[in-house]
């Protein structure tokens, strides 16, 4: 049986995991937004950036794709991901129902928000945060590579973002 996992941010261009089938696919009740200090991958502790995470919304519907990992590398895939996902708790791990472009409903590993963990932000304006990703940097590199990397493949994908593209576009302008 496939372990499904669903990208909505960097699992979208480095899965960092064997990928035996990628299909689009959407969340009802998640809205995915920049609402999470990054102290390690794209921050630090003394300059954090902000990466993506799902922020649980009912009336809105997050656009990503679900990746199939095989069933013979399930519990390899598992215990990469929290090592890479889980790293300061300030994400949860979620089982949740997604639907496939191609009609099939799946059950998905997928990592949100704890909105009582301290690296969570809510509703930061999109100025502030176009200034925090165009000034981090951690240990995966520069926060506003992570920006254009995600935008990029979500544009790649069809999916629009309008939040994430203006951010695209004023973050480049920053670093210029």
């Amino acid at each position: 049986m496939t372990l499904w996992v669903f990208a909505y941010g960097s699992l979208l261009w480095n899965p960092g995991f064997p990928v035996v089938e990628a299909v689009p696919a959407s969340l009802d009740g998640w809205h995915r937004s920049f609402c999470m200090r990054s102290i390690h991958h794209r921050g630090t502790v003394e300059n954090p950036g902000l990466v993506l995470a799902l922020d649980e919304d009912a009336a809105a519907v997050c656009h990503g794709m679900a990746l199939g990992a095989p069933a013979a590398s399930a519990e390899d895939t598992i215990a990469y991901l929290r090592e890479r996902e889980l790293i300061s708790s300030a994400y949860v791990e979620r089982y949740l129902p997604l639907t496939l472009a191609d009609g099939r409903r799946v059950d998905a590993v997928t990592y949100v928000i704890d909105t009582d963990h301290d690296q969570y932000c809510r509703s930061l304006p999109l100025e502030e945060q176009a200034r925090i990703i165009a000034r981090a940097v951690g240990g995966r590199g520069p926060n506003a590579e992570y920006l254009h990397n995600t935008v990029t493949h979500l544009v790649q994908m069809g999916i629009e973002d309008a939040d994430l593209q203006w951010l695209d576009r004023q973050v480049r302008l920053l670093c210029r």
